[in-house]
């Protein structure tokens, strides 16, 4: 079943060398952008750092894990809110290095402990929930993007149009089209959605125009751009993220070791794989990108193409970051509208929140149980709702991160705690 075209350390012949790996690049390139777009940030900052994230990853996992880093959709409102808080993109990229950190924490507990702990911390009945209220919490953003004129913030029927059209493709080609381009659904709905934009009269080519082949990306650099000040209020807002990251992070190793036929569990090991993360996220906050994590996109091209070679993701790690030095191309992407960004959001904030309830289905979560049900009420209305404790202006809990922590808090102190399986996160 998982005999494979190319196996882990096989190196291709050059023109399908070229060939796989820009298959994985159209695979991770909507989401990855997206993003940097969503949250004011560069986007060819935001291909850059995953290029180098991505090969960072591959070296810390010893050249045995073939997975791809892109831009963290978990980190999307917190970002925002680092942003307003008076910091800047400077707070955001504060925030994102210590989470780097705090993945390395946990690498270094795993691997003196084992990794059984981390499970216990994060069974499905609060990972679920969280992971519900990521995708739910941006719902108005994508319909606010899809729907409302970028200049004026107001309703535009044409606009609007535009947001649905893109939506409309990308369900279609998710669902009616097999193999590649069911795949890359989300790059091709952001096509067709430009395509019809172009058609309006709605896109204006003249930055492409101007801009130069070769152009050096806006990079956002510590003591150069901003000053370092780590605040409690930028932890609080950053760093409980990481419970919902991580335990993505531990789900997709697993349906990686099922499709490529070994343990990454257990070699090179899910302490190597989560600091490969973590580094990656902290060269991504150096520059001034957004907080990284493995692709599933990714991982649904090696099982489609049975093509496992880490060789094949390096070299769409560095077609990435040189995309992200051709200026042209970066301009390019500025001209998409925010309507086909948010029409694509819909459908993507929506599968976000689904993939948390399917987490909860999967394991047969039981709401019968007032246990279950309390844990994952107060989580979502929480998230969702935008609770927040706040003490002063430097010390403020709020949102995604709130629910998160009073998520792990009340399944360690309410009785009747189930013995956690391992392959929990499997939901393939």
């Amino acid at each position: 079943m998982n005999k494979p075209v190319l196996d882990i350390k096989d190196i291709p012949s050059p023109l399908h060398w070229v060939t796989l790996s820009l298959q994985h690049l159209f695979a991770m390139f909507g989401a990855t952008v997206l993003v940097p777009v969503l949250v004011d940030l560069s986007p060819a900052i935001a291909l850059i750092s995953s290029g180098l994230g991505t090969l960072a990853f591959l070296i810390i996992t010893k050249w045995q894990v073939p997975a791809y880093l892109g831009s963290s959709f978990a980190f999307i409102a917190p970002i925002i809110a680092a942003k307003a808080s008076g910091g800047g993109p400077g707070a955001a990229m504060i925030g994102s290095f210590i989470v780097g950190l705090v993945y390395g924490l946990v690498a270094l507990v795993i691997k003196k402990a084992g990794y059984r702990w981390i499970m216990k911390l994060l069974p499905p009945i609060v990972v679920g929930p969280v992971i519900m209220v990521i995708g739910l919490s941006l719902a108005g953003t994508a319909v606010g993007m899809a729907m409302n004129e970028p200049s004026t913030g107001e309703y535009d029927l044409l606009t609007f149009s535009i947001g649905l059209v893109t939506l409309a493709a990308t369900i279609i080609f998710s669902i009616y089209f097999k193999g590649f381009l069911s795949m890359v659904s989300i790059l091709a709905g952001i096509i067709v959605g430009y395509v019809y934009a172009l058609l309006v009269g709605m896109i204006d080519f003249t930055p492409v125009l101007e801009a130069k082949w070769f152009e050096w990306p806006p990079f956002i650099i510590p003591f150069v751009h901003y000053d370092v000040k780590i605040t409690l209020d930028i932890v609080l807002l950053m760093v409980p993220i990481a419970v919902v990251t991580i335990s993505e992070h531990i789900g997709h190793q697993l349906v990686l070791s099922k499709v490529v036929g070994r343990d990454y569990i257990k070699e090179p090991g899910l302490h190597r794989s989560i600091l490969g993360d973590g580094t990656a996220t902290m060269i991504s906050a150096l520059i001034g990108g957004p907080p990284k994590t493995t692709y599933g996109e990714n991982i649904g091209v090696l099982a489609l193409t049975k093509v496992y070679s880490v060789y094949v993701i390096a070299g769409a790690a560095v077609i990435a970051t040189v995309f992200g030095f051709i200026g042209k191309i970066s301009a390019l992407i500025h001209t998409i509208p925010q309507a086909v960004m948010g029409g694509v959001s819909i459908l993507l904030f929506g599968i976000i929140a689904s993939s948390g309830l399917r987490m909860l289905v999967d394991n047969k979560i039981d709401f019968g149980s007032n246990r279950n049900l309390a844990i994952s009420s107060v989580i979502l209305v929480l998230g969702i709702g935008g609770a927040l404790i706040k003490v002063s202006d430097q010390f403020q809990l709020q949102g995604m991160a709130f629910a998160a922590i009073i998520g792990v808090i009340l399944n360690l102190i309410l009785p009747g705690r189930e013995e956690v399986k391992e392959d929990m996160f499997d939901t393939h």
